[in-house]
């Protein structure tokens, strides 16, 4: 191996004073989820594994390191939602992180609106300015390479319903940049905003003619 790399075994330790792995994974979509238990508890956290993995259906999935609430709401109810965090919402999406008891109000803690859902009935963030209706398709244990359990389970959903503020549509098409989406780093406390100067268009390559 080229002394120019730092290699490491994760089994083993990194070796650096931070974990490099989910800086290396970044940024990252974050994964605002809210949920309900089966006596309509609310309840509103950000992930920060988080993305999409199907078109049709479309289906979403989210990562729960170990037995938290949306991940025991989104088992006994079959329902959440992700709620777009834009810069405004940074702010309120932290103060959601907090590790509280499973019977505090997150929205109620954070400030902020729980509106109905129109297919489900897990309320969604009002403020927020895209909002995805989730119906729970399955919870996958993660194990090793050598068929060992983690403490994570991922989280999938199929998106039933979709809710767009007009402002982000520009004739008919969603700009990403206009939802001023946070989206997260490596290390405990980074975040970046996605701006309209860092875009990059990349057309994909034309099949060659035979």
């Amino acid at each position: 191996m080229s002394s120019e790399y730092h290699f490491y075994e994760p089994g083993s330790g990194h070796g650096l004073p931070h974990s490099p792995f989910n800086a290396i994974i970044a940024p990252r979509p974050i994964g605002w989820i809210s949920s309900q238990d089966a006596q309509g508890v609310l309840n509103l956290a950000p992930y920060s594994f988080f993305n999409a993995f199907n078109y049709t259906p479309p289906i979403i999935g989210f990562a729960s390191n170990g037995a938290k609430d949306t991940l025991a709401n989104a088992e006994a109810t079959g329902e959440f939602c992700w709620n777009l965090v834009s810069e405004d919402l940074a702010e309120q999406m932290n103060a959601t992180s907090a590790e509280v008891a499973a019977d505090v109000d997150e929205f109620e803690l954070a400030g902020l609106t729980p509106a109905p859902s129109q297919r489900i009935r897990v309320p969604h963030v009002a403020e927020a300015r895209a909002v995805f209706e989730c119906r729970t398709t399955q919870i996958v244990p993660l194990v090793t390479a050598n068929g060992e359990a983690t403490v994570t389970q991922v989280v999938f959903g199929e998106v039933i319903g979709v809710h767009i503020h007009k402002t982000l549509l520009s004739q008919g098409v969603y700009q990403t940049t206009a939802g001023k989406p946070v989206v997260r780093g490596g290390g405990p406390s980074t975040y970046f905003r996605v701006q309209e100067d860092n875009r990059l268009e990349m057309h994909r390559p034309a099949l060659p003619r035979p």
